[in-house]
């Protein structure tokens, strides 16, 4: 088993360098990220549109750019797998986060796993000019063409909503063909779709989703496209902290991964926090 961890990096937590130097100091994996570009005041849609999850914490618009902090980690260690936990494709440039994600894994050594998700927050998209029902088509396309800039000398895509004229891009990633993609969330049938057509692993949150059923809707996806499901690397993510009888179910599952919570607090409470998850590995 693989132990990571995830935080939100903000302004008043402890920051990603010191973090980042903590954990591979102790031995962890990986250490994961999330984003949001902000936060309408609003407060329209639900916290992860579930009503009953209460209000949303304040982790949420004040977090750091996601491939800057995760750059000022990769900065000041050497074995740590950098993760994003996960980037909001849909609402960004593609051909961007193409050029980011590529850097980044260039600039760590090929650190780099790209969780990947749709999001739920419907007004920050609207924001962003993204209509929140077609995001999946959206993200789908934008992955497709990510990995054409990612793979190819000379570059194009086109699709229904993006198309991109032949060009050439650099650099690319150090890992070959391009860093693990990875979905997170739950898997109903048009999410296992995608992650059976173009996507390297799984990370659903551990006690939210039913992790049996959604396996069995990946594995069917795998079947109808004569993808073998053993091809993809099963993470879980942990929104509380998990018991040691817990994690070591997980490998029965064939889940190679663990990535446990931390609050976006101080070095002083975080630090005592890693050395106990340290425990894990």
């Amino acid at each position: 088993m693989k132990i990571g961890v995830i935080m939100f990096p903000t302004d008043k937590a402890i920051q990603p360098m010191e973090l980042a130097q903590a954990c591979e100091e102790r031995g962890f994996e990986s250490l994961w990220f999330p984003e949001h570009s902000h936060i309408p005041t609003s407060r329209e849609t639900p916290w992860g549109g579930n009503p009953a999850l209460g209000p949303l914490p304040e982790e949420y618009w004040r977090t750091h750019d996601q491939f800057v902090a995760l750059t000022a980690a990769a900065a000041v260690t050497k074995k740590l797998r950098l993760g994003t936990g996960i980037t909001l494709v849909a609402q960004r440039d593609p051909i961007w986060l193409a050029k980011e994600a590529a850097s980044l894994d260039m600039i760590s050594g090929g650190r780099l796993e790209l969780g990947i998700g749709y999001g739920w927050n419907v007004e920050e998209m609207a924001n962003h000019g993204l209509d929140y029902s077609k995001r999946r088509g959206i993200l789908r396309e934008y992955i497709l063409l990510m990995k054409e800039l990612w793979t190819k000398e000379e570059a194009s895509y086109s699709g229904k909503h993006i198309s991109f004229e032949k060009s050439w891009a650099w650099p690319k990633p150090a890992q070959t063909p391009h860093p693990p993609i990875l979905m997170g969330g739950a898997a109903g049938p048009k999410t296992a779709a995608h992650v059976a057509e173009f996507c390297d692993g799984w990370m659903p949150i551990g006690g939210m989703y039913n992790f049996d059923a959604g396996m069995a809707k990946i594995v069917e996806a795998c079947n109808n496209i004569g993808r073998d499901p053993a091809s993809l690397a099963l993470s879980m993510f942990y929104a509380m902290a998990p018991e040691m009888d817990e994690l070591k179910t997980l490998p029965e599952k064939n889940i190679q991964r663990a990535i446990l919570p931390l609050p976006p607090s101080p070095a002083a409470e975080i630090l005592p926090m890693l050395d106990e998850y340290a425990k894990f590995i």
